[in-house]
């Protein structure tokens, strides 16, 4: 997933011809509202199924899933409590760390800043953030932070697909891991406590210095070359505040969740809240252990600046307003936050040209923050499906192809395979494996 906007001219010079600003594939077909309704019943009975599974078995002490046909009122599944200790049932208005997939959030917001000519996809973000004005790419990452000049600069595209050669503390290592920890570049958080192997650094206190120190270290790759995971979200963030003329997390509040109703969305849970707030968990012998629990949790506390990546706490309810709005390209109702041709674009694969993607996007696209599917697969979703998942095993997607749009949501951090997220989509698809 432009400027002074000639539709025509930007969506055929991207491949997009008039068959793109037609109606969903999911509207003009009879099926519209999506699958049978005797299959309907057996995927609502397997999801059920699913999350009571995965309470009984106290892999999570509570779980939410949420399906939705077309533009149809969402239907919510849930199971158990907010926490082990908490007598509070899960429901559609829980609070969840939503941690990555914050990304397609900011992805939009970018993206009506690119219709409103304020943002160009290709546009260098130097004109925004001086401090890229000559990006280096290190010569040999094992062994130190030398690095020559890229070939060439970083755009908003690069920031929106992961393609701009950043790292991301979370995979990097070498020298430029220790340069982002001794610096404070660390776009997330996860705990008040001391947890065994997650060492302690002190994140940058602006999102304006964050980028600023960013912008002093070298690249892994030249932009533009592959798909590597990063903190290129987080670092739109603050091309967004230039770009807009307000703080990131104004603009998201003004153009994104006061619009769309998404009341119960936070970077900062207010302390009238945390009675809907879970507990989150890491995964210990197969096993829930908690490790931020909602009386205690870091997300009552004001963040160090508005984590772009990695952010926000939101709601099964909240959520589907948003997808919502991918659903109806660009709009929820009457309520229109940007042109359809916008929205299609941001959920179409935007990758730089010759780009290689490897890790768990390989095969697929990548959009305004989230991944495209552009080859069947073996969970059965649509050409054309737009999401993305947060590390605490949580995801989200719209597929329009199929009209259907779908959210998981349990905290559980596996610093590995996220298995709630694979069998929800297996339920959903009615796929095995």
């Amino acid at each position: 997933m432009s400027m002074e906007f000639n539709r025509r001219a930007l969506l055929s010079g991207l491949g997009f011809g008039a068959a793109a600003l037609a109606s969903p594939a999911w509207a003009k077909k009879k099926a519209t509202k999506g699958i049978a309704a005797s299959a309907d019943s057996l995927v609502n009975a397997n999801l059920q199924t699913l999350l009571g599974d995965w309470v009984s078995s106290k892999r999570v002490p509570g779980a939410v899933a949420a399906i939705g046909r077309g533009l149809a009122p969402n239907q919510y599944f849930m199971a158990g409590v907010l926490g082990a200790g908490s007598q509070t049932k899960m429901s559609p208005d829980s609070l969840f760390r939503a941690y990555s997939q914050t990304k397609p959030v900011t992805g939009m917001a970018a993206m009506i800043l690119i219709e409103e000519g304020k943002l160009k996809l290709d546009q260098n973000i130097a004109d925004f953030i001086p401090a890229f004005a000559n990006p280096k790419v290190m010569i040999d990452p094992d062994k130190s932070l030398d690095a020559r000049p890229a070939a060439r600069p970083i755009t908003v595209r690069n920031l929106l697909t992961h393609t701009a050669g950043l790292g991301y503390s979370i995979v990097t290592k070498g020298p430029l891991l220790d340069a982002y920890n001794k610096l404070g570049i660390l776009p997330g958080q996860v705990s008040k406590r001391d947890l065994p192997g997650v060492p302690k650094f002190v994140t940058a206190p602006s999102l304006q210095e964050f980028a600023d120190r960013l912008g002093t270290l070298p690249l892994v790759a030249d932009p533009g070359v592959k798909w590597s995971y990063s903190v290129s979200l987080d670092l739109l963030g603050r091309v967004i505040e230039v770009a807009s003329g307000m703080p990131f997390d104004v603009f998201l509040s003004e153009r994104i969740f006061k619009p769309l109703g998404m009341t119960s969305t936070y970077f900062q849970v207010p302390a009238s809240e945390v009675g809907r707030l879970t507990d989150n968990h890491f995964q210990l012998g197969g096993a829930a252990f908690p490790i931020d629990l909602a009386k205690e949790s870091i997300y009552l506390d004001k963040p160090p600046f508005p984590f772009g990546g990695a952010g926000l706490v939101t709601s099964p309810r909240d959520w589907d307003q948003f997808q919502l709005m991918l659903m109806g390209e660009g709009a929820v109702g009457k309520t229109r936050i940007m042109k359809t041709e916008t929205a299609k674009l941001a959920m179409s694969n935007i990758l730089p040209p010759g780009a290689t993607v490897d890790g768990f996007v390989k095969g697929q696209g990548f959009g305004a923050g989230g991944r495209v599917t552009i080859a069947h697969g073996t969970n059965g979703e649509g050409i054309g499906t737009f999401g993305w998942g947060g590390a605490a095993s949580t995801i989200g997607w719209v597929d329009r192809t199929k009209g259907l749009r779908a959210s998981g949501w349990v905290q559980l951090m596996t610093q590995g395979e996220q298995r709630f997220p694979v069998d929800l989509a297996k339920v959903i698809y009615g796929t095995k494996g």
